[in-house]
């Protein structure tokens, strides 16, 4: 779910991030949608932790995607209304879909590293893996502030880096491949944004918030999906290889081609991440 456009960037993909370069918007939507589909359970699982004061009656979802958090929201929160905002039109265009004629569901278009679109008052602000992208994040925690109810929650949750999938002796031919793209994307990636792995709770603090709780959850789904799983991290794994190929040697870009057309049929695979959300006031 992005709130700027960037030529080399991390886009978090309802639970997780990679990194993308010439990928189109609409191969991004699709690693969102496994994402979602895959960590259902670990996403109802935090939306069912939120310290609520009471029933929130209308939530808005800071960089939505396609949708992932907003469905797991009203999941939880039947009753309410979300206004879901993302710069992307496909992404929105995607989250429309799915919601069909649900009235709950209302989508703003916004790059929100530039002016604010009027959003109104909530009692609950979702932002996932959407603030680390921001140029000011700190100007964003103002914004937040002041779309508040009295008494209302906003839940800040990240992400440790992509999800990790292979053992650690795979592939046979070049063990630790996956390590070793993992590395160098993330020497990339804190480059290339600078608030990706803040402190979120003393950002929080420093902006006037109390935190109230603060959760991390370490994801390790070991039997997923493997038709699925095997696209998922098809889709990752390329995305990283394509964005560091350059850095990569011969033999590990050979294995890498190798280990793609592989991946639909490998039964070894897992899910690896972890996820971090406050709570505050």
């Amino acid at each position: 779910m992005l709130l700027a456009q960037e030529p080399v960037l991390l886009a978090h993909f309802g639970s997780s991030v990679v990194l993308m370069a010439t990928h189109t918007q609409h191969g991004h939507g699709d690693v969102l949608d496994l994402d979602a589909e895959l960590l259902a359970e670990q996403l109802a699982s935090i939306t069912e932790w939120l310290p609520v004061r009471s029933t929130p009656r209308r939530i808005i979802d800071l960089g939505a995607g396609t949708g992932a958090g907003t469905f797991a929201l009203l999941d939880r929160f039947p009753d309410a209304q979300v206004v879901a905002v993302d710069s992307s039109p496909e992404h929105l265009r995607r989250l429309r879909e799915k919601a069909g004629t649900d009235s709950r569901v209302e989508t703003v278009q916004a790059d929100l590293d530039a002016d604010w679109p009027g959003l109104g008052t909530a009692d609950l602000v979702w932002a996932s893996a959407s603030l680390h992208h921001l140029a000011d994040p700190d100007r964003a925690l103002r914004q937040i502030r002041g779309l508040l109810a009295t008494d209302g929650l906003l839940a800040v949750v990240e992400l440790a880096g992509p999800p990790r999938f292979l053992p650690d002796d795979a592939p046979a031919d070049r063990p630790g491949l996956e390590a070793r793209l993992h590395a160098i994307a993330d020497r990339r990636i804190n480059a290339h944004l600078p608030h990706r792995g803040a402190d979120w709770g003393a950002k929080l603090i420093a902006g006037d918030y109390t935190v109230e709780a603060e959760r991390t959850l370490a994801i390790n789904n070991d039997a997923p999906p493997a038709e699925l799983t095997g696209r998922y991290a098809q889709l990752i794994l390329s995305k990283l290889g394509h964005a560091v190929a350059e850095e990569l040697s011969a033999e590990d870009r050979k294995a890498l081609g190798h280990l793609l057309e592989s991946l639909p049929h490998r039964t070894d695979l897992v899910v690896r991440t972890d996820r971090t959300v406050w709570a505050a006031r």
